[in-house]
């Protein structure tokens, strides 16, 4: 329905041409006042001087416009929205969602605008916004791939279909273009198989946004700071072998593009993956990559400010299983063994040089557990053997100590023992308080008692 109420503009002309009809003014003043020809002055003063305030309000006030939407189209609009769309607060789409998916699944083409306030009518949509402190935001990168910001998410992506998991997103500084995979946990095999995603799709950035986390960038210890090295994490290390600079955010509101975008998943892809009725990260991954995040940049992604592309050629798969494997320092046992995460390895005889006993050697292990020993950069040969046995204390001592020990062993009387009955007799005196001296009465003691 169209408005019923007179506008600002309606009000002021009100005001002017009240002033005309008590003299004060002039048609040809008014027509200056209003910003209007001296012809539409005329013709307002005319409608004012016949039907008062109300010839001043627009004749189509009140009336249904020609482009309005039927009213029977709007009721099956509303209806689908309260069908499927709708729900309880953090459920239900908002007008925008429910929008594309009435354009994509029912067929029904409608502005998101015009079914905002269709929703608020009709008490199917209402958000308040939470005002926050002030922040200057930060001016994007210039050129794609010259900063990616990278970030977990938890949230329960699969609701009570399946287990909370987390959304390993990236996102491009300067395009908003988005990757992102998922998984139960953010672990460091994670995120290292995010960044191949990215680097498959689009190529080496030049540089990741990241948190204070120790699986991405921690703070020095003790002995580090002593020694004056740079603390490093096994994702660091990754970093720095494809050349890419990892920047450590001092702050949520500092990266907060990507939290942004955060909340964009988890409205949307949530809802999505309802509609779908995905119970498994494996099935939501697919979805995920096929269709979500495409639809999704086609949507949110935006130009660079510059053409220049700043991501560089991916490595060869050889050289990138070299790069994505955990590196660990160990010392080569006496007996040439190498232990790692309580497990121990034989390193054999090789005609090259070998790993002399308490040097250092890198222990390698690799996305699907298989391990690498590396001295000064050549791989060494090995054999995984059981962990010995830990010697009992009964094992480590000698015959004299066992004999010792034995002997050492006190002997329990029996419960008919002289001396047993004696620590009774001494007992009982005490309780009575009767005199050392004085036998205690015989309560079933045998003859024997003095």
């Amino acid at each position: 329905m169209g408005r019923t109420e007179m506008s600002q503009e309606e009000l002021r002309r009100v005001e002017v041409l009240a002033r005309v009809r008590s003299k004060q003014l002039q048609v040809v003043d008014a027509s200056r006042l209003l910003g209007v020809s001296y012809r539409q002055a005329k013709r307002l003063w005319k409608r004012y001087r016949e039907g008062g305030p109300a010839g001043l309000k627009h004749r189509s006030a009140g009336r249904e416009s020609h482009h309005a939407y039927a009213w029977k189209f709007r009721q099956r609009v509303l209806r689908l929205v309260r069908e499927k769309y709708g729900g309880p607060v953090g459920e239900r789409f908002g007008p925008t969602l429910a929008a594309e998916h009435l354009a994509s699944e029912d067929h029904l083409r409608v502005d998101a605008e015009t079914l905002r306030r269709w929703m608020l009518r009709e008490g199917l949509w209402s958000r308040e916004r939470k005002r926050s402190k002030h922040r200057q935001r930060r001016e994007r990168k210039e050129h794609f791939g010259e900063l990616v910001q990278m970030d977990g998410s938890f949230h329960a992506w699969l609701e009570e279909r399946g287990p909370g998991g987390c959304l390993i997103d990236m996102a491009d500084d300067a395009t908003n273009t988005t990757w992102a995979q998922m998984g139960e946990q953010e672990t460091i095999w994670a995120v290292s198989d995010a960044l191949r995603g990215w680097m498959a799709q689009y190529g080496v950035p030049l540089a990741l946004y990241v948190d204070w986390k120790n699986l991405y960038k921690r703070q020095a210890n003790a002995g580090e700071r002593l020694r004056g090295e740079e603390p490093i994490t096994q994702f660091g290390r990754m970093c720095r072998k494809l050349g890419i600079e990892l920047i450590a955010a001092s702050s949520p509101q500092a990266k907060g593009r990507i939290e942004r975008m955060h909340g964009t998943h988890q409205d949307r892809l949530v809802k999505k993956l309802r509609r779908r009725a995905i119970s498994t990260y494996g099935v939501a991954n697919i979805y995920l990559h096929q269709e979500y995040l495409p639809e999704h940049n086609r949507r949110f992604a935006r130009p660079a400010a510059k053409r220049e592309n700043y991501h560089r050629r991916v490595p060869r798969a050889q050289e990138l299983e070299r790069i994505f494997r955990l590196e660990s320092e160990r010392t080569v046992a006496e007996d040439r063994v190498v232990r790692y995460d309580n497990r121990y390895f034989q390193l054999e005889p090789s005609r090259r040089q070998d790993a002399p006993a308490r040097s250092k050697v890198l222990v390698y292990e690799g996305r699907q557990g298989g391990i690498t020993i590396e001295y000064r950069g050549r791989e060494m040969r090995y054999r995984e053997i059981a962990a010995p046995a830990r010697p009992t204390a009964e094992a480590g001592r000698s015959e004299w100590q066992r004999k010792a020990v034995a002997a050492s062993v006190r002997h329990k009387p029996a419960a008919n023992h002289p001396w047993q009955q004696a620590a009774r007799q001494a007992a009982l005196r005490k309780s009575l308080r009767l005199p050392s001296s004085t036998p205690p009465p015989s309560l079933g003691w045998p003859s024997a008692l003095p």
